[in-house]
């Protein structure tokens, strides 16, 4: 479809879940808002229909993302759900990759395309103090798991504060240059004063050639991250709720203070 920009939207990011085994200080700080009930997050077979219309409309890119979506039961199941609709061109995953390494083989067995996964450092110290615990080792077990079951091409997003210079993202760099993998650099972002910047190696950021949406975990489809606007797929119906935020998508992101990033996938 086509917005009031001009910009082409054929890319939907589909958020599975609130839920997250990390605690990464830019994504679920302290003193963060409440979980969503079990009852209101979307079941597989309402995601797949928000999938399928969406496809009918001409998106062609489906990404699954969190929370972390490895944490949600079956999420294999999905994957193969979502494999079967034709017209899905790239089917891709969001991952923090502490359990890719038990998921790799499953999720491209089940028909998943490639995978995305965070990394903010290569010292384990410094790794785990900045998810709340997370362990590194982990993490390359994954990203050695997802090269296996050739998920590929593996894109490294690292946050950066200031710059791709500073010394944890020399070092991601440095990891994905010698095993052929892509690293994207995301600097900081703040939602409620709407500060964000092009993703480096990306084109998230880039508001005049965005052509995503994005659907929260609770069922709001949301024209962009950076906005309060959000339409319910329950209370509209897919398919009037996907047609409203394209047509509402705004020019640029500005601030908002509705969307938290664990719950809308980043």
């Amino acid at each position: 479809m086509i917005d009031r920009f001009g910009r082409t939207i054929d890319y939907l990011r589909m958020s599975v879940t609130d839920r997250c085994n990390l605690r990464c200080q830019y994504c679920m700080p302290e003193g963060l808002a409440r979980l969503l009930r079990h009852e209101e997050i979307l079941s597989f077979e309402e995601i797949v229909e928000v999938a399928r219309t969406a496809v009918g409309m001409g998106f062609t890119k489906v990404r699954l993302t969190g929370g972390e979506p490895l944490v949600r039961r079956d999420i294999e199941q999905l994957v193969a759900m979502l494999a079967k609709i034709e017209g899905i061109e790239d089917l891709a995953m969001s991952t923090n990759g502490i359990l890719l390494d038990d998921y790799a083989a499953v999720l491209a067995a089940a028909g998943l395309h490639r995978v995305n996964i965070s990394l903010d450092s290569m010292d384990p110290e410094h790794y785990a103090q900045m998810t709340g615990g997370g362990d590194l080792q982990r993490v390359l077990a994954g990203i050695e798991a997802a090269r296996e079951a050739r998920l590929v091409p593996i894109k490294l997003n690292c946050v950066v504060t200031e710059s791709s210079t500073e010394p944890d993202a020399l070092a991601v760099a440095r990891f994905a240059r010698d095993n052929g993998l892509e690293a994207r650099f995301i600097h900081m972002m703040d939602l409620a004063t709407g500060k964000f910047f092009v993703v480096e190696g990306g084109v998230g950021g880039d508001c005049p050639r965005c052509n995503r949406v994005r659907l929260s975990s609770d069922g709001m489809v949301r024209p962009c991250l950076f906005s309060n606007l959000a339409f319910s797929v329950r209370e509209l119906g897919v398919s009037q709720a996907l047609e409203q935020a394209i047509w509402e998508k705004p020019a640029a992101g500005g601030p908002c203070t509705h969307n938290w990033m664990h719950g809308i996938g980043g």
